[in-house]
């Protein structure tokens, strides 16, 4: 590879080579922590074996070589067609084939919460099918389309089966949860000051 020719290209060149992990907070696990507490409460609801053969036949995919519904990728895991979390709170949707269709890690992670819908066709959210240019991705959206009336999905109203004061009892303990991580975050701030205070002292002298 030849060399930039000027001070100015090396040094865009180089910037746009390296890139900084991003910082991981306690208080940005907030959505970490929600996802923990709604799990830990939504039935799932294993499948038959005549229910994944349907499943599977609906998406277009052979028992021998499933494939992630979203992009055509090896499959890795089956995700939640419709998210169980919305603003740090429950849908109601539940862990049942109803609501689960095969996935690959990289549109599981990227999908996350989204509507579907919105996530598959956006050019802009990151590792989506339409900025990674999937090939036959209208047929792939007809599937999935096709997959989402295949049954109705189950939606609980847990407030309901409750009862408002036991709901309210557990997400005050999210709160607590949250309000602790901030104070934590609080005095992680101060300890990597000094620390990187004390790491400049130790460059300056050298």
């Amino acid at each position: 590879m030849t060399p930039p020719n000027d001070e100015s290209r090396r040094k865009t060149l180089l910037m746009a080579a390296f890139r900084m992990p991003s910082v991981q907070t306690m208080v940005s696990r907030k959505s970490s922590i929600t996802n923990a507490f709604v799990n830990a409460i939504i039935p799932a609801v294993p499948p038959k074996l005549e229910e994944i053969e349907q499943a599977l036949v609906i998406l277009g995919m052979d028992a021998a070589d499933v494939r992630c519904a979203y992009c055509g990728n090896v499959m890795t895991e089956w995700d939640h067609l419709r998210p169980l979390v919305l603003k740090h709170r429950p849908t109601g949707y539940i862990t049942e084939i109803a609501n689960l269709v095969p996935s690959c890690a990289k549109c599981n992670q990227s999908k996350g919460n989204w509507d579907w819908r919105k996530w598959i066709t956006n050019p802009k959210a990151p590792h989506s099918p339409t900025k990674r240019g999937v090939p036959d991705l209208a047929g792939k959206i007809a599937r999935l389309a096709a997959y989402e009336q295949w049954r109705q999905p189950t939606r609980i109203d847990f407030e309901g089966i409750l009862g408002t004061d036991v709901w309210a009892q557990y997400w005050s303990l999210w709160e607590a949860v949250n309000g602790e991580l901030r104070k934590c975050q609080d005095v992680a701030d101060g300890l990597r000051e000094r620390i990187t205070e004390a790491l400049l002292r130790k460059g300056e002298r050298r």
